[in-house]
C-alpha cells in the first residue's frame, strides 16, 4: 500500500466503511457472520434486552443503560449519521457500560449485550479500545479470540496490529507474547494501568469484589513484565509510578496487594535512588497507619524494599500491629533490612515520642490492658489477687506517664460494650489513682471525662453534679490539676445552668474566699470570652443584678444602693457561715460590683502610671489601685488647645485617657442590653460625673472616640472599632439633643472639635457609623454656627450619605461654590487644619472627605500646613504616619483650579519647589514629598500656569532634579511628568543653551564662525563658566526622545545644530561625546518626522538653519556605527524636505554605505540602510521627474551598482532583505532587470577557485536570485525577463563585432551594467549564459510558480489576463532570442565557440519550455502549430516536443482545445509523410516525433474522436509497407498503428490485408530484428495490441502470427539483457491474447497441425506452443472443455508418445514434462466421472506398444497425485498391482527396456514410482492400504533397498530421497501393530545383508521408520535391539555410527 493510500486510509471514518451497507456478511460474536445477515435487527435487540436482565439480576447497576443504550429507541438510531456531540456522549455510556461489563465478561448474558452492541453501534469500529479493555483480561479464552475477530486491526499504523497474527488462526493471546509486548510498548502498559483506574472509578458501590479479576490481571501482568525486561528504564518507572502512588492511597485491598507486588518486583529488579525509595516507602507506611489491614504484606514490601529508608520509619513506628506482625512474619521471612533500619527508630522513641510519651511502653501498658480485659472468667479471689500484682505497676506507670495513661483508658471507654468487660474495666480503674474521671455514668453511658465535654447541657451539667458528688464525698480520689482545670473550663462554659453548677463546685472545692476572688479575677482577667462569662455570671446571680435566676427579693436593688467593698465581704462571708450549703450568689455579686465602683471613684492619673491597663472590652482591671492624687485632666492639655490630640500628650496622659476609653468601652457593652444594664449605666453615670463632668470635656473625649479608628500611630494603645464608634456617636448624639442652646453654640463653634469630627465620620466606609454621625449632625442643626451652611446641606443629602460612602468626597457631595455662606463655611472648616493642636489623622481624614475641593482659596488657607510639615532641621521630629499622608492630601490640591495661585503667589510657588526638592521619604508606605510634588506636574497643571517665567522655573528644577538625583524613581517619575506636560520648544532650547544665552537664536554661519571659540576639553568646562553641561544636556536630550507634545519645535533645531557643531572630535571622553551626537542627530530627526507628514516642513524650517553638510561631516568623521546610523536616518528623513541638498552628498553617502554599513551584521543597521533608501530614493526619482528618464536610470544604475559591489562582504543572511528593499523602493517593473544584470556581471567576472568551487558557488548565487525575485509579483518578474533578452539582443555575438566608443560620446546604459571594453570575450559568453541559465531556473523555480498560480476568487480572471500578457510577450522575446541563437549556431559551426553556442541554443529551448508551461492552453496550441511550419528542423521538432510534454502533462481538455489539438494532425502527418524537403538523420528524428505526437493524440482523443484517426492510421500503415523505410521510423509507426488499432477498433479493419501481412514480413525478417531488439519490440507490441483489439478478424493470419511469434520465443530466450526481459514480457502478453482470446474451435486445430509441423525439425518451439495450449485450457470453461475433450484426449496421446519417437533424455524430459503440465491442467478442470475413463485409457495406453509409455505414464502419475492430493487415491488401487511388478521387475535381472539407455531408464522409473507412491501414502485419508495391497507392496519396497541398478551414487540417491521416505510414509499409512512388526522385521533382515551399502541403508530406513512412528516403535524395540548392538560390533566404523546413534534416539 502506498503511503498516500495509508493517509488516506488512516483519515477514513468508520461511517464511511462501505461493510456497514453490505448486508452479505455482519460482524457477530454468537454468530457466523453469514448466518448474522440474514437475520433482522428486532432479533438482535431482543438478544440484548434478554442479556440486560440477566444481568440485572447480578448486578443491579446496569439498570441505567435501560433507557439509552438498550432503548427502544436505539432500534432507529444510526450514529454514522449522527453530530459530532451525539456520538460523543454515546462513546461515554458505550465506555461506562463496557467498563463495568468486563468482570461478567465470560457469562452468556455478556456476550448477548455486546452482540447489541456490535450490531447497532458498531463498536468494533468505533469502542475498539474499549471493547479490548473489557476482554483482555481474559486473553486465554475463546471468547476473547472471537471479539479479536470482530476488530479490523490489518493496518500496520493501528495500535492493536501485534494482535493481527491471531485473527486468521484464531488461537488465544498467549500470556508470553502479553507480557512481551507490555514491556516493548509503554502505551500498552500505560493501557492496562490505566484500564484498572478507570474500572475503580466507574464501580457503582463500595464493594469492589467483582473488580478482582481485573486487579489480578494488572498485577499478573506488570509485574512478570518488570521482570522479563532486560533493564528497567526510568521512562517505565515514570509511567508506572502514578499508579503505583493511587494503589497506596486505595483503600480496596485487592489493588493495594497488587500495587506491594509491584514495588517489589520494582526493588528487586532495578536499583533506585534514595529519594525514590524515601518516597515509596513513606507511602507504604503512611498506608498501613491508616488502614493496616494487609499489615504482614505491607510490612513484607517494606522489607524488599528499604534499602536507603529515612522517613518512613517514623510514621511506621505509630503502626498499632507492629510488632506482632514483625512477630510473625520473622517465623517465615528474613526481616532483617527492615529492623537494621527499624530498630534504632524504636529505641529513640523509648525515649522520646512524639508526644513526649515512649511509644512502646504505651503499646505494653495497651497490651496489658487488652489482656485485663478478656479475663472475663476469673473467679473474685482470682481477680482480686491479680489486682494485687498490677497494682505497683500502674502506680508506676501512672506516676510517670500520666497522659499516656489518660489516652490508654479514653481510647477503651468508648470500645467497651460488653457488661461484663465494663465491669472489669471498674475493677482496672480502681487501681489507678485517677479513677475518678473515667467512671461510667448511668445517664449519659459514657466517662466523667466525655461526660463534662458532651454536646448537649444537660449531660454536662449531670457531669458537674457528679463531680460535685465526688468532692463533698470524697471516696473517688479526683487529681487536685483536673479538678480545677475542669471548673475553669465550665466557667467559660455557653449554658447558664453548666456555668451555675461550676460556680458551686468551685465554693465547696475552695477553702476560703480569698481564694474564690482570686479564681474569678483570674478567670474573667485571662480568658477571651471575658464578657461572655460576665454576662453568663449575672444570668446566674452571682452578680446580685436583676434578672438572674438566683436573686432574692433584693435584687432589684441598683449600685447605688450596694454598701462599700468591706460591708458586701463581710455580708458574704456571713452568709456563707450561716448557710453553708446553700449558694450565696447575691452577696458575691455585690462584692464584685462594689470593685468595679470603687475602682471608678479612686481612679486618678499618676507620674508612675497604672501598673495594669483595660485593654478589651469587659476585661476587669488586674492591679492594685494608687493613692488617689489631685490631678485633674484638664492640667494635661495646653491652654487654649481645644483638641484632645494624643499625638502631643506625654505618655502618663496618654495612659490615662487610654484607661478612660478602655473604661467607656466596657461599659456601654454592659449598658446597652441585658439585666445587668441598669447598674452599667449607674457605673456608666458615675465615670461621666467623676472624670468628664464638664459638657466639653464630655465632648472633647467623644471627639476622640469619633474620630480615633483612623489614627495610625495609636499613641492610647486602644482599639476603637466600629461598634464602639457607632455607640460613642448615638450617646454623643443623645446627649447633644438634652443641651441647652447656649452650649450647642459653644460645642458648633470654629474652636469646637465637634462639628470636624462629626463630618470625618461621614465618610467611614460603616454605613451605621456614617448614619449615627448624620444623627449627631442634625442634633447641632438648631444651633447658630458658621458650619450651618455646611451642614443644612449635608442633611438635605443624608439618604446618599447613609447608602454611599464615597458620595461626600465627591463633586456633588459637595456644590462649595454656589454660594458665599458656602464659601465661607468652608474657609472656616479648612482653618481648623491649620490649627496645630489638631490631631493630623482627623486634618488628613477630613481632607480626604474633601478630595474632590479645590481650588486658589482653599489652597492659600492649606499652605500654612505644607509650610509646617515642611519645616527641616536637626531638632525637627520625623512625620508621623498620618502626617505624611496630610501633606500628601494638600500637595493634592496643587491642580488645574489652583494653577494660577503659583504665579500670583511667590510664596506658593517656593513652598511647591521647596517639595519638589525634599527627597526624603518619611513612612514606606506613603511616598516621598518630592514624589507626590512630581505627580501633581500634568497636562492640565503646567498649562494652568499660563506665565512662561513660572513654566521656565518649573522646568528648570526638573532639568536640575533630573542631574542631580540618583534615584531610578524619581527620574522616571520626571520623565514620566515631561512626556505629559505640553512645552514650548523654546523653553527646552532655553535650557540647552549656555547660562549666559537664555534666548539662543543663531544660524549654522555664525555657529561655524564661532566654532573655534567653542573647542574646548568638555571635561573642564563647567556651567559657571558659560559652556555647555554636557551632562544635563545628555539627560534633556534623552527626554527629548519621547517627547510628543512639543509646540513649536522647529526652534529646537538651530540650537541643535549649535551643539552638534560644538562637539570636539578628538576628545577625551569620546564614548560619551558619541552618544550626545546620536541624541542630537536623534532629536533632529523627530523633529523632521513630526513636521514632515503635513508636507509643509520645508516652510516651517528654515533651509540656511539645516546644515546638511555637517551631518555629512559627522558621518565622516566618526567611526561608531550607531552615530552613522542616526546621520543617515537623518539625511534620509531631510531628503524628503530639501531634495537638492541632499542630492548634492548623494553618492558620498551610498559610498559610505556600501562601504561601512552593509558589512555589519545587526538588525539596526539593516533598519537604517532601509530607512536611508525608502526616504533618498523617492527625493531622487521625484525631483528627476521633470528631468531626462536616461538621466535617472544612470543614477540609479550607480546607486545599484554600489550595493552590489558591496554584496560579497555583505552578511548573507542579510544580503536579500537589502537588495529586495533596494528594488522595491525603485521600482521592481523598471530596475529589478538591472540589478539582475549586475549581479550576473559580478559573478562572471569571478574567476578564482576551481571548477568544484564555480559550480557551487554558481548554485548558491542562483538559489539567491531566484529567492530575490521571488519577493516581487510575477508581472514585475516576467517584464524583468523581458528587458533581459532585449539586453541581450542588443549585446553583439562577440566582442570582436563590438562598435568602440568614440570619445566625448555620453556613456550608455549598455556600458553602465556591462562594459565590453573592460571585459573579454569569455566574460561575456559567460554573462550571456548567466542570463539564459538564470530565466530557466526562475521560470522552473516552485515559488516562480506558486505566484503564478495565486490570487482570490475575485482576482483570478484579472491574474490570469496579466500573467497571459507578460508570458505572450515574454515568448516573442525568447523566440526572438532563440532565432538569434540559433543563427549563431549555424555562423559559429566551424568555429571553436560552436559547442557554446549550441548549449546556449539548449538553454533556450529549456526557457522556452518553461514559457510554454505557463501559457494558456488555447494560446500554446497556436503558438505550437506555428512552430510546427518553421522552417528549421529543430524548432519543429522542439514544437514537437512541447506538445508531447503538454499531451503527457494534462489529463482534462475543453472542446475547443480538442479541436484545435485535432486540427495539428493534418501538420503532423505532412511531416511523416516527408513533406519537406531535408535529408539526413534529423529527418528521421522529426518524423519519429510526429509519429509519437500522434499516439499521444489518439490515446487523449481518439476514442472520443475516431474518425479523425482515419487517416493517421493509413499513413502509419503505409510508412509499415515500405520495405526500405528507416528503422527506426517504422518502429515509431508500429507503435502509433497499436496505438490507433486499440482505439479505433472496427474501423481499423480495413487496414488488417495491408497490416498484417507487413507486420508477419517484419518478422520473417529474423536479421533485421535480431539486430533491433526495440524494432523487434516494436513489432511485437503492435501485433499484440492488434490481436487484443481484433481477435475475431485475425484467423486468416492465425497460423502465420503462430509461426512467427514461436520464432521469437525461441529466440528472445537466448539473451538477458533489459530490452530483452522487456520483449520476453511482451512475447508472453501476446501468446497470452492469442490463447485467452480465441475460441477453441479456431485455436485448437491449429495448435494439432503446428504440432505436427514443429515435431519435424522445429522441436524446440514445443515448450511454446505447449505453453500457448496450457493457458488456453485454463481458460476453457468447462462447457467447452467437455465438447473438445475427445479432440485434446487425441491429441495427448499423441503428445505423450513423444519420449517413444524421441528417446533422448534430456530434451525430452523437458517436453515430455510442458507436455504433461498441459494434460493435468486439462485433468483439474475434468470431473470424478469424466477423469475415470480418460486415467483408464492412459493406463491402458501406458501398457500397449513401447516400454517408454510405462515411464511417461508413471511420470504423469505423480504429477496428478501431487494436484489432486486426497482425490488420487480413489484411482491409485489400480496402480498397486502394476507398481509392485515394476518394483519386483526391477530388482532382478529382467531388463525393462531394451534400448542402450536401459539402465538409465530403469532409474528413473524406480525413482518416480517411489515419489508416487509416497504421495499416495501421504495423501492417504481413506484407509487405502489394505492388508492384501500392504502385503502386495511391503516385500517388492523393502527389496529395493538390495536394488543397486544405476550404479552406488544413483542408489545412494534413491535410497536417501525416495525409498526412504516412501517406506517412512508407507509405514505411516499401515497405522496396523502386526504388519509395523513385519514391515520392521523385514528392513531389520536386511541389516545382515553382505553388502556394506545395503547394510547403511537399512539403517537409515529404520531411523526413518522410528521418527515416523515415534512412540509407537516401542513395541519394536524388542527386537531391534539385538539386530542393533549386532551391528555395533561389527567392524565397518559408519554402520557403527549410525547404528549407536539410533539407539540412543530410539532408546
Amino acid at each position: 500500500m502506498t503511503s498516500l493510500a495509508h493517509q488516506l486510509k488512516r483519515l477514513a471514518l468508520p461511517q464511511n466503511d462501505s461493510n456497514l451497507l453490505v448486508r452479505r456478511e455482519v460482524a457477530s460474536l454468537l454468530f457466523d457472520p453469514k448466518d448474522a445477515a440474514t437475520m433482522d435487527r428486532s432479533t438482535f435487540y431482543a438478544l440484548g434486552c434478554t442479556g440486560l436482565e440477566e444481568l440485572l439480576g447480578i448486578e443491579p447497576a446496569f439498570l441505567e443503560f435501560q433507557d439509552t443504550l438498550f432503548s427502544r429507541a436505539s432500534l432507529t438510531l444510526e450514529r454514522s449519521v449522527q453530530s459530532k456531540e451525539v456520538n460523543e456522549k454515546l462513546d461515554a455510556g458505550i465506555s461506562l457500560f463496557l467498563t463495568r461489563l468486563c468482570p461478567y465478561f465470560l457469562l452468556k448474558p455478556a456476550h448477548k449485550c455486546i452482540e447489541w452492541l456490535v450490531h447497532r453501534f458498531h463498536i468494533q469500529l468505533y469502542n475498539a479500545d474499549m471493547l479490548l479493555s473489557c476482554a483482555l483480561p481474559y486473553h486465554d479464552t475463546n471468547v476473547f479470540v472471537r471479539v479479536l475477530q470482530l476488530l479490523k486491526i490489518k493496518d500496520a499504523t493501528n495500535q492493536w496490529n501485534w494482535l493481527h497474527c491471531l485473527q486468521k488462526p484464531g488461537v488465544p493471546l498467549s500470556r508470553g507474547a502479553l507480557i512481551n509486548h507490555c514491556y516493548s510498548d509503554l502505551s500498552f502498559m500505560d493501557f492496562i494501568c490505566s484500564m484498572v483506574t478507570r474500572s475503580i472509578q466507574v464501580r457503582h458501590s463500595g464493594n469492589c469484589s467483582q473488580l478482582r479479576v481485573i486487579f489480578s490481571f494488572y498485577a499478573s501482568t506488570i509485574v512478570p513484565a518488570l521482570d522479563a525486561v532486560d533493564k528497567v528504564s526510568d521512562t517505565i518507572i515514570s509511567k508506572l509510578l502514578p499508579y503505583v502512588q493511587k494503589g497506596l492511597k486505595s483503600s480496596l485491598t485487592d489493588y493495594k496487594a497488587a500495587t506491594y507486588m509491584i514495588v517489589c518486583q520494582l526493588a528487586v529488579k532495578v536499583v533506585m535512588e534514595s529519594s525514590l525509595v524515601d518516597s515509596l516507602a513513606v507511602h507504604i507506611s503512611k498506608s498501613l497507619v491508616k488502614e493496616p489491614v494487609l499489615a504482614k504484606e505491607g510490612l513484607g514490601c517494606l522489607t524488599v524494599l528499604l534499602q536507603n529508608q529515612k522517613e518512613a520509619v517514623g510514621r511506621l513506628c505509630s503502626m498499632p500491629a507492629l510488632v506482632s506482625t514483625l512477630q510473625v512474619m520473622a517465623a517465615v521471612h528474613d526481616v532483617r533490612p527492615l529492623l537494621r533500619y527499624l530498630l534504632p527508630h524504636l529505641v529513640h522513641s523509648v525515649f522520646a515520642g512524639s508526644s513526649g510519651e515512649p511509644l512502646l511502653l504505651c503499646f505494653s501498658f495497651r497490651l496489658l490492658l487488652d489482656e485485663y480485659l478478656s479475663q472475663t472468667e476469673l473467679s473474685a479471689e482470682n481477680l482480686s489477687a491479680l489486682d494485687q500484682r498490677l497494682l505497683p505497676l500502674v502506680r508506676l506507670f501512672e506516676s510517670k506517664y500520666v497522659g499516656a495513661l489518660d489516652s490508654i483508658l479514653a481510647g477503651h471507654v468508648t470500645d467497651i460494650s460488653d457488661t461484663q468487660q465494663k465491669h472489669l474495666f471498674h475493677h482496672f480503674l480502681s487501681l489507678s489513682l485517677c479513677s475518678g474521671k473515667f467512671q461510667i455514668l448511668g445517664d449519659s453511658d459514657t466517662s466523667l471525662l466525655l461526660s463534662l465535654k458532651h454536646p448537649q447541657p444537660s449531660v454536662r451539667v449531670s457531669a458537674v453534679e457528679h463531680l460535685m458528688d465526688i468532692v463533698t464525698s470524697g471516696q473517688v480520689h479526683l487529681d487536685e490539676g483536673f479538678l480545677k482545670d475542669t471548673i475553669v473550663e465550665r466557667l467559660q462554659d455557653e449554658a447558664p445552668s453548666v456555668v451555675s453548677a461550676a460556680l458551686r463546685v468551685l465554693e465547696v472545692s475552695l477553702d476560703d474566699l480569698t481564694t474564690l476572688v482570686k479564681t474569678l479575677v483570674k478567670t474573667l482577667n485571662g480568658s477571651e470570652g471575658s464578657i461572655r462569662l460576665t454576662v453568663q455570671l449575672s444570668n446566674c446571680g452571682v452578680l446580685g443584678l436583676p434578672g438572674g435566676s438566683g436573686c432574692s427579693g433584693e435584687s432589684g436593688r441598683l449600685v447605688s444602693d450596694w454598701p462599700s467593698f468591706s460591708e458586701a465581704l463581710t455580708a458574704y462571708l456571713s452568709r456563707c457561715e450561716q448557710q453553708p450549703g446553700e449558694p450565696a450568689d447575691l452577696e458575691f455579686g455585690c462584692v464584685l460590683t462594689c470593685l468595679l465602683r470603687d475602682f471608678i471613684q479612686t481612679l486618678r492619673c499618676d507620674d508612675a502610671s497604672f501598673k495594669g491597663k483595660l485593654d478589651s472590652p469587659g476585661r476587669v482591671i488586674g492591679c492594685s489601685l494608687t493613692w488617689p492624687c489631685d490631678w485633674p485632666l484638664t492640667r494635661h492639655v495646653t491652654a487654649g488647645e481645644v483638641w484632645w490630640n494624643p499625638e502631643k500628650m506625654d505618655t502618663n496622659t496618654c495612659c490615662y485617657l487610654g484607661l478612660l476609653c478602655r473604661m467607656f468601652s466596657v461599659l456601654m457593652s454592659g449598658a446597652t442590653d441585658g439585666p445587668t444594664a441598669g447598674s452599667f449605666r449607674q457605673l456608666m453615670k458615675l465615670l461621666v460625673q467623676v472624670h468628664l463632668g464638664d459638657p466639653v470635656m464630655l465632648f472633647r473625649f467623644l471627639s476622640i472616640l469619633w474620630g480615633y479608628g483612623s489614627n495610625h500611630g495609636d499613641q492610647l494603645d486602644v482599639k476603637v472599632g466600629a461598634v464602639l464608634q457607632t455607640q460613642a456617636l448615638y450617646m454623643g448624639g443623645a446627649l447633644l439633643s438634652n443641651q441647652p442652646d447656649a452650649m450647642l453654640e459653644t460645642l458648633a463653634a470654629t474652636d469646637s472639635p465637634v462639628v470636624p469630627s462629626l463630618l470625618c465620620c461621614l465618610s467611614s466606609p460603616v454605613r451605621e457609623v456614617r448614619r449615627s454621625a448624620l444623627a449627631a449632625l442634625k442634633s447641632l442643626s438648631g444651633a447658630s454656627s458658621p458650619f450651618q451652611p455646611i451642614t443644612e446641606r449635608l442633611l438635605k443629602t443624608s439618604e446618599e450619605i447613609i447608602a454611599d460612602p464615597t458620595y461626600l468626597s465627591q463633586v456633588r457631595g459637595f456644590t462649595f461654590y454656589k454660594s458665599r455662606k458656602l464659601q465661607a463655611s468652608m474657609q472656616q472648616l479648612l482653618s481648623t487644619v491649620q490649627t496645630s493642636s489638631c490631631p493630623s489623622y482627623n486634618s488628613a481624614a477630613l481632607l480626604d472627605a474633601l478630595s474632590n475641593v479645590s481650588g486658589q482659596s482653599v489652597l492659600s488657607v492649606l499652605l500654612p500646613v505644607l509650610d509646617r510639615l515642611l519645616e527641616t532641621g536637626p531638632d525637627t521630629p520625623s512625620l508621623l504616619r498620618d502626617e505624611a499622608r496630610l501633606m500628601q492630601l494638600v500637595l493634592g490640591k496643587f491642580d488645574e483650579a489652583s494653577a494660577p495661585l503659583l504665579v500670583r503667589d511667590q510664596n506658593c510657588l517656593d513652598l511647591f519647589i521647596r517639595a519638589l526638592r525634599t527627597p526624603t521619604q518619611q513612612h514606606p508606605d506613603v511616598p516621598s514629598c518630592q514624589m507626590m510634588a512630581l505627580e501633581q506636574i500634568s497636562k492640565s497643571f503646567f498649562s494652568a500656569l499660563g506665565d512662561e517665567k513660572v513654566q521656565q522655573k518649573i522646568l528648570s528644577v526638573l532639568f536640575d532634579l533630573l542631574v542631580e538625583s540618583r534615584s531610578p524613581a524619581v527620574a522616571d517619575a520626571i520623565s514620566s511628568s515631561f512626556k505629559g506636560i505640553s512645552v514650548d520648544a523654546q523653553l527646552v532650547a532655553n535650557e540647552l543653551s549656555p547660562p549666559q544665552k537664555p534666548n539662543v537664536s543663531v544660524t549654522v554661519q555664525q555657529t561655524r564662525r564661532s566654532r573655534a571659540t567653542q573647542r574646548k576639553p568638555a571635561e573642564g568646562s563647567g556651567p559657571e563658566g558659560g559652556a555647555v553641561s554636557w551632562r544635563r544636556v545628555t539627560l534633556i536630550l534623552e527626554l527629548l526622545q519621547h517627547k510628543k507634545k512639543l509646540r513649536r519645535s522647529q526652534s529646537l533645531v538651530p540650537v541643535l545644530f549649535s551643539l552638534l557643531a560644538s562637539l570636539e572630535p578628538g576628545s577625551a571622553d569620546h564614548a560619551n561625546m558619541e552618544y550626545t551626537k546620536q541624541l542630537l542627530l536623534s532629536c533632529l530627526l523627530n523633529i523632521c518626522n513630526r513636521l514632515s507628514p503635513g508636507g509643509g516642513a520645508a516652510d516651517v524650517l528654515d533651509e540656511e538653519k539645516f546644515s546638511v553638510e555637517l551631518v555629512v561631516q559627522v558621518i565622516r568623521a566618526s567611526d561608531v556605527p550607531q552615530t552613522h546610523h542616526h546621520a543617515l536616518l537623518l539625511l534620509g528623513t531631510a531628503a524628503a524636505i530639501f531634495p537638492e541638498k541632499v542630492l548634492l552628498n548623494i553618492m558620498p553617502i551610498f559610498t559610505f554605505m556600501g562601504a561601512n554599513l552593509l558589512r555589519l551584521d545587526d538588525a539596526y543597521s539593516f533598519r537604517v540602510i532601509d530607512q536611508t533608501v525608502q526616504m533618498v530614493v523617492p527625493a531622487l526619482i521625484q525631483l528627476s521627474d521633470g528631468g531626462s528618464s536616461s538621466h535617472l536610470v544612470a543614477v540609479v544604475t550607480r546607486i545599484v551598482h554600489v550595493f552590489v559591489d558591496a554584496l560579497p562582504h555583505v552578511p548573507e543572511h542579510r544580503r536579500q532583505p537589502i537588495l529586495t528593499q533596494l528594488v522595491t523602493t525603485l521600482g521592481p517593473a523598471h530596475f529589478l532587470w538591472v540589478l539582475m544584470l549586475l549581479l550576473f556581471k559580478q559573478h562572471a567576472t569571478q574567476t578564482d577557485g576551481s571548477a568544484s568551487e564555480k559550480d557551487e558557488a554558481l548554485d548558491r548565487d542562483v538559489d539567491f536570485w531566484v529567492s530575490v525575485c521571488s519577493h516581487f509579483d510575477v508581472g514585475d518578474q516576467l517584464t524583468s525577463l523581458i528587458n533581459i533578452l532585449n539586453f541581450l539582443l542588443q549585446l553583439p555575438d562577440d566582442k570582436d563585432d563590438a562598435q568602440k566608443k568614440k570619445e566625448g560620446e555620453e556613456e550608455k546604459l549598455e556600458d553602465l551594467i556591462f562594459s565590453l571594453e573592460a571585459h573579454s570575450g569569455k566574460e561575456l559568453r559567460h554573462f550571456k549564459f548567466l542570463n539564459v541559465s538564470f530565466m530557466a531556473q526562475l521560470l522552473g523555480s516552485t515559488s516562480f510558480i506558486r505566484k503564478v498560480a495565486e490570487g482570490g476568487d475575485d482576482e483570478i480572471s484579472k491574474h490570469v489576463v496579466v500573467v497571459c500578457l507578460f508570458v505572450s510577450r515574454l515568448l516573442e522575446e525568447i523566440l526572438r532570442y532563440i532565432h538569434s541563437v540559433a543563427r549563431c549556431v549555424e555562423e559559429n559551426s566551424d568555429k571553436p565557440t560552436a559547442k557554446f553556442w549550441r548549449v546556449l541554443l539548449n538553454k533556450t529551448y529549456d526557457v522556452l519550455d518553461k514559457v510554454n508551461a505557463l501559457l494558456p492552453t488555447d494560446t500554446f496550441i497556436t503558438v505550437t502549430r506555428g512552430l510546427m511550419g518553421n522552417e528549421l528542423p529543430s524548432v519543429r521538432r522542439k514544437a514537437m516536443e512541447l506538445l508531447n510534454n503538454k499531451l503527457q502533462q494534462r489529463t482534462q481538455w475543453e472542446e475547443p482545445q480538442v479541436s484545435a489539438l485535432l486540427q495539428l494532425t493534418s501538420d503532423l502527418l505532412s511531416i511523416v509523410g516527408s513533406g519537406h524537403v531535408t535529408e539526413g538523420a534529423e529527418l528521421a528524428i522529426n518524423r519519429q516525433t510526429a509519429l509519437y505526437s500522434l499516439k499521444l493524440l489518439c490515446r487523449c482523443f481518439g476514442s472520443a474522436h475516431q474518425e479523425a484517426f482515419v487517416p493517421v492510421l493509413q499513413q502509419a500503415v503505409q510508412v509499415v509497407t515500405v520495405t526500405d523505410e528507416d528503422r527506426n521510423v517504422m518502429g515509431s509507426a508500429l507503435l502509433c498503428v497499436a496505438e490507433v488499432v486499440g482505439t479505433l477498433k472496427t474501423l481499423a479493419i480495413p487496414q488488417l490485408p495491408r497490416l498484417m501481412p507487413a507486420v508477419l514480413h517484419v518478422l520473417s525478417d529474423r536479421k533485421e530484428l535480431l539486430s533491433s531488439e526495440i524494432y523487434l519490440l516494436s513489432v511485437v507490441t503492435a501485433m499484440q495490441r492488434v490481436m487484443e483489439t481484433l481477435p475475431h478478424f485475425i484467423s486468416p493470419y492465425l497460423q502465420d502470427t503462430i509461426i512467427q511469434l514461436l520464432q521469437s520465443s525461441s529466440s528472445s530466450s537466448s539473451s538477458s539483457s533489459s530490452s530483452t526481459n522487456q520483449l520476453s514480457a511482451r512475447l508472453a502478453s501476446l501468446r497470452s491474447s492469442i490463447a485467452t482470446l480465441l475460441p477453441p474451435r479456431v485455436l485448437l486445430p491449429s495448435l494439432s497441425r503446428f504440432y505436427s509441423n514443429l515435431l519435424v525439425d522445429r522441436k524446440e518451439q514445443l515448450v511454446a506452443l505447449m505453453s500457448i495450449l496450457k493457458e488456453h485450457i485454463g481458460h476453457m470453461d468447462r462447457e467447452q472443455l467437455n465438447v473438445h475433450q475427445s479432440e485434446l484426449t487425441s491429441f495427448f496421446l499423441t503428445a505423450l508418445n513423444f519420449r517413444c519417437q524421441h528417446p533422448q533424455v534430456g530434451k525430452t524430459s523437458r517436453i515430455e514434462g510442458c507436455v504433461i503440465d498441459c494434460l493435468i491442467a486439462m485433468v483439474m478442470k475434468l470431473s470424478e466421472i469424466t477423469f475415470r475413463p480418460l486415467f483408464f485409457k492412459l493406463l491402458d495406453w501406458s501398457k500397449s506398444d513401447s516400454s517408454d509409455r510405462l515411464l511417461t505414464f508413471v511420470r504423469l502419475s505423480d504429477g496428478v497425485a501431487e494436484r489432486l492430493k486426497g482425490i488420487f487415491v480413489l484411482f491409485a488401487g489400480n496402480l498397486v498391482t502394476p507398481f509392485s511388478e515394476l518394483l519386483r521387475r526391477s530388482n532382478s535381472d529382467e531388463l525393462l527396456f531394451a534400448s542402450d539407455l536401459a539402465e538409465e531408464k530403469t532409474s528413473l522409473l524406480l525413482d518416480l514410482v517411489l515419489d508416487c507412491l509416497q504421495k499416495i501414502f501421504l495423501y492417504d485419508t481413506q484407509r487405502f492400504l489394505s492388508r492384501e495391497r500392504a502385503e502386495a507392496l511391503l516385500k517388492p519396497l523393502v527389496d529395493q533397498l538390495e536394488n543397486q541398478v544405476g550404479g552406488q551414487q544413483v542408489y545412494q540417491q534413491r535410497v536417501s530421497q525416495h525409498l526412504v521416505p516412501c517406506l517412512g510414509q508407507f509405514a505411516v499409512a499401515l497405522a496396523d501393530d502386526s504388519q509395523w512388526k513385519t514391515l520392521n522385521y523385514q528392513i531389520l533382515m536386511k541389516t545382515r545383508h553382505p553388502d556394506s551399502k545395503v547394510r547403511f541403508s537399512s539403517l537409515l530406513m529404520l531411523m526413518e521408520l522410528a521418527s515416523k512412528l515415534k512412540e509407537n516403535y516401542v513395541v519394536l524395540l524388542p527386537e531391534t535391539i539385538p539386530f542393533l548392538a549386532e551391528l555395533m560390533e561389527g567392524e565397518e566404523p559408519k554402520q557403527d555410527i549410525v547404528s549407536r546413534y539410533i539407539s540412543l534416539n530410539i532408546i
